[in-house]
């Protein structure tokens, strides 16, 4: 038995950096997986493929580890950087874009992230569980973001 855990989630925000660099730095995977916290492995599996091991969260009794993989695809000109999923890679299906801007003195970031992550646990605990799960998403985001903020030379 297990159940699916939905994420939907989007941000928006400014840095003082320049867009150019800000680019560089989201459309290198590896460099920007490097701000996001609790990552336990990240392999190039070719081709723009990447995948994500995160550390496993939760207690003893019940814990849960994300794997899944997701291909990238930036293009600078459009200031975007995006990720769809690959579908047979662990537990879950990760999917999103980072849109840059420039706006001369600032930059602006939009973060969008859908996903959905299969839980090997009974239906009976989806209520239980399916919070906790879009908390702990929404921390390591806001923890990442965080991370880039600091990186970029602060929030406009």
């Amino acid at each position: 038995m297990a159940i699916t855990v939905n994420i939907d989630m989007g941000y928006e925000f400014s840095v003082k950096a320049k867009a150019a660099d800000v680019f560089a730095v989201l459309a290198d995977v590896p460099t920007s997986a490097s701000f996001f916290p609790k990552v336990q492995e990240l392999s190039d599996l070719g081709d723009g493929v990447y995948q994500w091991e995160m550390e496993k969260v939760g207690t003893a009794q019940v814990n849960i580890q994300t794997v899944y993989a997701s291909k990238y695809v930036a293009d600078q000109a459009k200031g975007l950087v995006k990720w769809t999923p690959v579908k047979g890679v662990g537990n879950a299906l990760v999917g999103g874009h980072w849109k840059i801007t420039d706006n001369k003195k600032s930059t602006a970031l939009e973060l969008k992230i859908t996903g959905e992550m299969t839980v090997p646990l009974p239906g009976l605990m989806k209520m239980v569980v399916a919070p906790v799960v879009e908390s702990e998403f929404e921390k390591l985001v806001e923890k990442y973001i965080a991370n880039l903020v600091k990186k970029f030379g602060g929030e406009v």
